[in-house]
């Protein structure tokens, strides 16, 4: 109670002083030369654009075959151009699957491009992947601006933690690195920053999580930083006020999934206004909204969050202290002393609470859960049903303990940000990064005791909980996801936009586009499908292994699997990219056949030995034999062309865990789940796995399945139908490395 009384106290009235001066050396270091910022003044009424007229600059003839001699013309891509063209004229939101192969990107960068020109207006263009957003602002952009004589504005705008705060980072020279990390971190930092024009973390190699943490201290992640106070205290030199007034200006704003999902959250304080959208690699908008909505703690985790509050000599609240000291009048410093001391208490005390809550939950999960004690996680959904047994009042009593902490905490320093920005007049040292440390732990606390109190007693019906045991037993931690991301997207998206285009390579399933559209809430949304402009029955075998046991028959399937896979690459002299879908059968297969592999000179790339996957790509491409084994990561992004990529083995279809906890959630919305969600869900990922193979018309090369139920089962048919027409073959394992080599060669 005195914690939460302090808690309301006010310090002092603002008083506005005069901003300080960024330490000279590091604003010579950001110093850039002035640019010119273009405001946007979007046009009252649609200018349209004349499509025939933009379609005739990509076909022969045209500015593209005449600015690049090698370009080659495709259909397809004139059709997929013409739609997103019409979309932006009409002001319709449109789907569109259109294959690898067909150009897409700039398919749909020419009419957004020349949409944005006309009506001087802005086009957000949002991708999955950091490869394709670089290729949009290294190549496709680019070629565009080489091209055709539009004179549109381009920018890509990141998340502020990818840039470097000049603020932050002079505080840190002022007080001399603490660390040894610090101290590496900073004379690399000095050094990048003389070649650097972004400031962008992109440019930097971190090396491990204490080199990331220096950075995370150094970033621009500070939501309560607005660019007026930017401008004005760092004279314009922050990195990410750049990167935010040169989107501002864009007509092309290039973000990731993850932001544009941080804009949403965030009603629209993240990104500038913006009324048109094109979503790039869209099969993955519901699992970015699902992430970027999601929770995790456990024990340490809190015990590390509040451990970094400190005490009166250490830590953000003795950083705090030392800095007021002597800056701030005395009255104001004792009460604010008084109430670091109580947080500092309170805190102290909250750790024992924090182990007992878990321990109690552990045990009543163990007691009404069956949970198996094995090698892997498990993970367990915390339901209503639990709720109601009468030892889980145990629970609510010593959540209730805790929750005294937890809330007392959250609002304590929720208080001492609002009074802390209350001693802005006075000439406090290191203020700015007091006040952003305070504000951002307020805020991480609150969420902490919000999400735990639904755990406990008052479930967000949209909401799915549960937790997650390792396999010691001992471990436990809690996590909750959003159910349906849907309605999110609806109302933020396709209800308040103009125009959204969102495409990808696999979006149908069945050859509909039904499932996105329940996923994604896209009721009124128009429909469009490019075909693939390779010749898949010419250039592709799709081997079906017919006498291999069903994954249930786990040894022999085993056993099977490995002897397929050596045999099949020894053959095609590795060139191989073998897809799992679990890490254990991946390391059991590695672990069975390198050493054979490597008798013959084939190395194998093995996503378990801890090798980051651009590490893996580089290292199989660039070997004259080698096999890539990847789990879900690899099932798309892959873009390996000609030779080095001849085969590849899905090993098995990539059904979800049926026991994952979100999967399970949403599968108990659905009166026919496996049909409605298991299945779509799992011949999406399929589709991508089986487009690793061609990435261009002169690709040739194998597709092998080891997975009979494609035969066996009812629902196989769905699986073969979802794939382009190709050259099927059904036979037995031991005929597949002589077909695979006879049909790479073209015999």
């Amino acid at each position: 109670s005195a914690l939460r009384e302090r808690s309301h106290e006010v310090f002092v009235s603002p008083h506005p002083d005069e901003d300080r001066d960024l330490d000279e050396e590091i604003a010579t270091l950001f110093s850039q030369p002035n640019e010119k910022s273009q405001t946007l003044r979007p046009s009252q009424t649609i200018r349209p654009l004349d499509v025939d007229k933009l379609a005739q600059l990509i076909q022969p003839g045209g500015e593209f075959a005449t600015a690049f001699p090698n370009y080659e013309y495709r259909p397809q891509q004139g059709q997929m151009l013409r739609a997103v063209a019409t979309a932006f004229n009409t002001g319709q939101h449109m789907l569109i699957e259109a294959p690898t192969g067909v150009g897409k990107s700039v398919a749909y960068l020419i009419p957004a491009a020349s949409f944005a020109v006309e009506n001087d207006d802005r086009v957000v263009i949002s991708t999955n992947t950091i490869n394709l957003q670089e290729q949009l602002i290294n190549k496709d952009i680019p070629q565009l601006h080489e091209a055709l004589n539009l004179p549109f504005r381009s920018a890509v705008l990141k998340g502020r933690s990818n840039y470097l705060c000049p603020r932050r980072l002079a505080a840190l020279r002022r007080r001399g690195p603490t660390s040894r990390d610090e101290m590496q971190i900073l004379a690399r930092i000095l050094v990048w920053l003389k070649d650097s024009r972004t400031g962008d973390r992109g440019e930097l190699t971190l090396r491990g999580p204490a080199e990331a943490g220096v950075w995370h201290r150094l970033s621009a992640e500070d939501e309560g930083c607005t660019t007026d106070r930017c401008a004005t205290q760092m004279a314009g030199t922050c990195p990410f006020y750049r990167a935010r007034r040169a989107a501002e200006s864009a007509h092309i704003l290039v973000v990731n999934h993850a932001l544009l999902l941080a804009d949403v959250a965030a009603e629209g304080r993240v990104l500038p206004d913006y009324r048109y959208l094109v979503v790039d690699e869209a099969h993955h908008l519901e699992e970015a909204t699902t992430n970027g909505l999601s929770f995790r703690t456990d024990p340490y985790a809190i015990m590390r969050q509040v451990g970094e509050l400190g005490t009166a000599t250490t830590g953000l609240l003795g950083e705090l202290l030392k800095q007021a000291c002597g800056s701030i009048p005395p009255e104001y410093f004792v009460t604010l002393e008084s109430f670091v001391n109580i947080v500092v208490e309170a805190s102290s005390y909250m750790n024992q609470h924090v182990d007992q809550f878990f321990l109690v939950l552990r045990r009543f999960l163990e007691d009404h859960v069956r949970i198996p004690r094995n090698a892997y996680t498990q993970q367990v959904r915390i339901l209503n049903v639990l709720r109601t047994q009468p030892a889980w009042a145990e629970v609510v009593a010593h959540w209730d303990n805790l929750s005294r902490f937890t809330s007392g905490i959250a609002d304590a320093m929720t208080q001492l940000a609002v009074g802390l920005r209350e001693l802005e007049s006075f000439d406090m040292p290191q203020y700015d990064d007091l006040v952003v440390g305070v504000s951002a732990a307020a805020r991480h606390l609150t969420q902490l005791h919000e999400r735990l109190h639904e755990v406990v007693l008052e479930a967000d019906p949209n909401y799915v909980y549960w937790t997650e045991f390792q396999p010691d037993g001992a471990r436990i931690s809690i996590h909750a996801a959003p159910l349906d991301v849907g309605p999110l997207v609806q109302s933020h998206l396709w209800y308040s936009k103009d125009t959204i285009v969102m495409t990808s390579a696999t979006i149908r399933t069945d050859g509909s586009f039904a499932y996105i559209r329940e996923r994604l809430d896209a009721d009124e949304v128009e429909e469009v499908v490019v075909e693939s402009p390779f010749d898949y029955e010419s250039n592709t075998l799709l081997y079906l292994v017919n006498d291999i046991p069903e994954p249930a028959e786990q040894i022999p399937y085993q056993r099977m699997v490995e002897q397929g896979i050596l045999d099949l690459c020894k053959a095609t002299e590795g060139r191989a990219l073998i897809l799992f879908t679990s890490y254990s059968q991946l390391r059991q297969t590695s672990n069975a056949i390198s050493d054979s592999l490597a008798e013959d000179g084939i190395v194998v790339y093995d996503q378990s030995d801890g090798s980051s996957r651009s590490q893996l790509l580089g290292g199989f491409v660039t070997s004259e034999k080698a096999v890539l084994m990847g789990t879900r990561s690899f099932w798309e992004g892959v873009d390996v062309t000609g030779a080095d990529l001849s085969t590849v083995v899905i090993v098995r279809l990539p059904f979800s865990v049926p026991s994952d906890p979100l999967f399970a959630a949403r599968s108990e919305t659905f009166d026919n789940p496996f049909t409605q969600y298991a299945i779509p869900e799992t011949i999406l990922r399929f589709r991508q796995g089986f487009g690793r193979l061609i990435r261009r018309k002169d690709d040739r090369g194998v597709v092998a399945i080891f997975d009979r139920r494609v035969l066996t089962k009812q629902y196989g048919r769905l699986f073969l139908d979802s794939l382009p027409l190709s050259t099927i073959r059904r036979g037995p394992m031991d005929d597949l490395p002589g077909a695979a080599v006879r049909w790479i060669s073209g015999q």
